[in-house]
Order: C-alpha cells, then sequence, then structure tokens
C-alpha cells in the first residue's frame, strides 16, 4: 500500500510518510531554525545538487509550501530579511580577462564544455561575465527590445 501524496514541489512528490517524518523532525529538534531544520531533512533525504550541494532553499521552499497548506507547523521566522540579493551582492574580484573581439566560427573555438561552477573553481569568472554582459542589460518586456545602460 502506498502513502497518499499531498503535495508536489518543484517535481518532488511529498506523501503522508514524508509529512510525518518532517513532523518528526520539528518535535525532534523545536529550537533549530528553519534554514537548519531545511539542512537536516536534506541530509536526512540525500537531497543534493549535482555538484554535492544540499539543496536547501528548494528544501524550505518545500517546507513552507507545506506550512501553509497546514500539512506541518514551522517555528516562527526568526529574521526578516528584504529580498532584494541583487542589490546586496558582493561584486566580483576583477580577473584578467581578454576582451578582444573575436572573428571566426564556433568551430575555430573549438570544443564547448557547459558546467555547473556554482561554489566550485569558475564561479568568480561566471559572476565577473555576469556583470559585465548581463546585468547592464534591461528589456522592454512590451516591445520585447532589449537596452544596454550608458
Amino acid at each position: 500500500m502506498s502513502a497518499t501524496a499531498v503535495l508536489r514541489y518543484r517535481g518532488r512528490s511529498v506523501d503522508t510518510a514524508d509529512v510525518a517524518f518532517i513532523r518528526q523532525l520539528i518535535a525532534d529538534h523545536p529550537r533549530l531554525s528553519r534554514r537548519r531544520l531545511s539542512a537536516r531533512l536534506c541530509e536526512a533525504w540525500n537531497w543534493v545538487q549535482p555538484n554535492g550541494i544540499l539543496c536547501d532553499m528548494v528544501c524550505r521552499g518545500l517546507m513552507l509550501a507545506l506550512h501553509r497548506a497546514g500539512h506541518i507547523e514551522l517555528p516562527a521566522p526568526r529574521v526578516r530579511v528584504p529580498n532584494n540579493a541583487i542589490a546586496h551582492r558582493r561584486l566580483p574580484e576583477a580577473l584578467p580577462l581578454d576582451q578582444e573581439p573575436f572573428a571566426g566560427t564556433l568551430r575555430d573555438l573549438g570544443p564547448l564544455e557547459v558546467r555547473q561552477v556554482r561554489r566550485q573553481e569558475g564561479e568568480g569568472l561566471f559572476n565577473q561575465l555576469k556583470e559585465l554582459w548581463v546585468y547592464p542589460l534591461r528589456a522592454d518586456f512590451r516591445t520585447g527590445l532589449l537596452y544596454a545602460d550608458e
């Protein structure tokens, strides 16, 4: 007999047995914050990203969805932080970067590799490129045009 699914969150089905496990986790650790509880749940479920980092933020969202639906009772939030991560982000350290225009085809570049760099080697370069080429662009969603800030 399978347990009844109570919620589906980002591709993960949560059933009554999972809810019971989360309730017991909260009861066993009543003094832990929401963040610490989600980390414990990720460890218990072995819920990790491909780079081995816990799926902590997704787990917190899952637990909040269960809380809002009345399936679990989370502890009160300890800190309310304004959600403006871009305004408070640390600017990346400037790395040497060749900005000479490239003339050629993609084949001339050789093989391309796409990989996750969060919390790994290459994250600084990725953040620098994002600062240089993504954030200065803004889109007008009414017209579909893309503008660069002066």
